[in-house]
């Protein structure tokens, strides 16, 4: 099952990096890493549950999934 939000398909990102002055200093940048949403289980109104991000949640819009 792919890391992704069922309502607002909100997925993975890549985020990270280094400035140049971390560049510049004796310093092993680690470079990009990929950051992942918040995915949490909610029930459905009819039954089952399906998993979604939290900023979706707080908003209820588990209750418009058909």
């Amino acid at each position: 099952m792919a890391k992704v939000c069922t309502t607002c398909n909100k997925g993975t990102k890549v985020a990270g990096g280094y400035s140049n002055r971390t560049r510049a200093t004796k310093f092993t940048p680690t470079g990009m890493v990929r950051k992942y949403p918040n995915l949490q289980w909610a029930k459905l109104p009819e039954g089952g549950r399906v998993k979604i991000c939290t900023r979706c949640l707080k908003a209820n819009k588990q209750l418009t999934i058909k």
